[in-house]
């Protein structure tokens, strides 16, 4: 069997991270990530895998976001018994985020059964539980950065800081056959350089493959120093509060979060914001700050910027309804930070219907999600089955991004000083995907050097040139995997004009006459 390469994730879409190595001694993983969007493309998490977990022989996981490792959990679930590589960073966080995640799915998924029970339908099953996450996380094992790894014979691999997140890597992997090395490069997401807690990206020179992210490849960012982005959210903090409601802000629980904390802490101790209460609603988030604090030496920070007597972490339901009473004057941090789940959803829905409520988004929203929409000027949302009329202020944030954007992409694409064969463009959208082919092609790049491989995609990596090799169809097609929305986006925002159309009809007689249409539609 030929060395090959297949993308069963992140390929004409930015998350579910999954890229499968087949060596003819046995298949490897790179990440094996959650697919987060629309609900067409959420559904790809409950269908089987298009591979035999079990004939897996090994993962390297580059972070531990969950577009990147939240399916480890139905992999070993499945038959997958080997282990899975990562730094020490991503081995701690995963060791609360794995759970999180299966606490999550079980949950989503009791609310829908408890539905499906009224409306008589089948009951489903969650993608897996945090008795699969447990575990996953007993597959972990620890590696140094810089330091090689075997992870099978004639394979092994290399972990390079990625300066995304805690533990974030680059993964170069060496496949031996024949006496012949091949050399590809994973770059895992990396980080724009300058953050607060990491250092820059690195990388190996000259892979023969590379696999590049490209998730902000079609914009660039004003650069900014902690200052500068300290300045930024003095400004967003002032003018919430002076509002008098509340400050809502989505987060992820990893990084942007402590970064968060971070800034705050900056801008309380020198009096530039009022000091205010900051409600730290996320139980994730707080484990997950308790092991930055694990990795301050590491970390380059002086003293601890994550504890003050103004920062309240809310811990358990109750406390988090108890919020529901603060109509004003305080900052609420809950993930998730795409506004898709989690306790965020709940204040959401308490405040955005409020004009002196601020919505502050602070990170990338997927396609479908609820922060897309919000991000986007929806001006009337369905929270847990409710309408919502949006009425806050929503603003966003481009600070505290932990991407690369086109720039950086392709400036540490340069510092690989070219490839051997050839170059795959991942984790991005079409449009930023094309940003990076179009930024390469201006440098001098050869066009046929440069694929963008779909979902499900093969490629024959003992060929001189990427070239799609034969091999399944795609369980999604690539026009409904890049959809900014789908017929679930589409059916809310019908009933939700239903809705309208009913209270501001003018009469009973009027409203007989729009059902009588409506049925007559079904009808046809």
């Amino acid at each position: 069997m030929k060395l090959s390469l297949t993308f069963h994730g992140a390929a004409g879409t930015v998350t579910g991270s999954c890229f499968r190595l087949h060596t003819g001694d046995g298949d490897v993983l790179i990440d094996c990530g959650l697919f987060q969007g629309t609900k067409t493309v959420k559904e790809l998490n409950y269908r089987p895998f298009p591979f035999n977990p079990a004939a897996v022989k090994a993962v390297l996981l580059t972070h531990a976001h969950i577009d990147h490792s939240g399916l480890l959990p139905k992999l070993v679930r499945q038959g997958f018994k080997g282990p899975v590589y990562a730094t020490a960073g991503t081995a701690d966080l995963l060791a609360y985020m794995l759970p999180d995640s299966g606490y999550i799915q079980e949950t989503e998924v009791d609310r829908l059964n408890r539905r499906n029970r009224q409306r008589g339908r089948p009951a489903v099953q969650p993608i897996y539980t945090q008795a699969d996450a447990q575990a996953a996380i007993t597959r972990l094992r620890g590696v140094e950065y810089g330091e090689w790894v075997p992870v099978l014979a004639g394979v092994r691999a290399r972990f390079w800081q990625a300066g995304h997140i805690l533990g974030s890597a680059s993964v170069e992997v060496e496949v031996t056959r024949r006496n012949a090395e091949t050399r590809i490069l994973f770059s895992g997401d990396l980080g724009p350089g300058g953050k607060t807690f990491h250092g820059d990206a690195e990388g190996p020179a000259r892979p023969d493959w590379l696999v590049l992210e490209t998730t902000y490849g079609d914009r660039e960012r004003i650069e900014v120093g902690e200052a500068e982005r300290q300045a930024r959210l003095r400004e967003e903090v002032r003018t919430a509060l002076e509002a008098g409601g509340n400050l809502l802000i989505p987060v992820f629980a990893v990084e942007r979060t402590q970064e968060l904390l971070y800034d705050l802490h900056r801008l309380f101790d020198r009096g530039e914001i009022p000091l205010t209460n900051v409600f730290l609603d996320s139980p994730l988030a707080d484990a997950v700050t308790g092991v930055f604090r694990q990795h301050l030496d590491e970390l380059g920070t002086k003293g601890d910027p994550f504890g003050r007597s103004n920062i309240h972490r809310v811990r358990s339901a109750a406390e988090s309804q108890k919020l529901n009473a603060v109509t004003g004057g305080a900052i609420i941090m809950a993930a998730s930070g795409m506004c898709d789940a989690g306790r965020i959803r709940h204040h959401l829905k308490n405040n955005l219907w409020r004009p002196e409520a601020t919505v502050l988004l602070v990170g990338y929203q997927a396609p479908g999600t609820l922060g897309h929409l919000l991000e986007h000027g929806a001006q009337r949302v369905r929270i847990h089955g409710e309408e919502i009329q949006v009425r806050a202020r929503v603003h966003s944030l481009d600070v505290y991004s932990g991407h690369a954007d086109r720039s950086g992409l392709l400036s540490w694409v340069e510092a690989r000083q070219g490839v051997g064969r050839g170059l795959f463009l991942v984790h991005g959208e079409d449009a930023a995907r094309e940003g990076i082919r179009a930024g390469l092609v201006e440098r001098g790049w050869d066009p046929a050097l440069i694929r963008t491989p779909d979902l499900d995609e093969t490629v024959d990596l003992t060929a001189p040139a990427p070239a799609k090799a034969p091999g399944d169809a795609p369980r999604l097609e690539p026009a409904a995997l890049a959809a900014a929305t789908d017929w679930h986006n589409r059916y809310a925002e019908l009933m939700l004009d239903l809705n309208r159309a009913m209270e501001s009809a003018a009469d009973d007689a009027a409203r007989e006459a729009l059902l009588a249409r409506l049925r007559e539609g079904l009808e046809r």
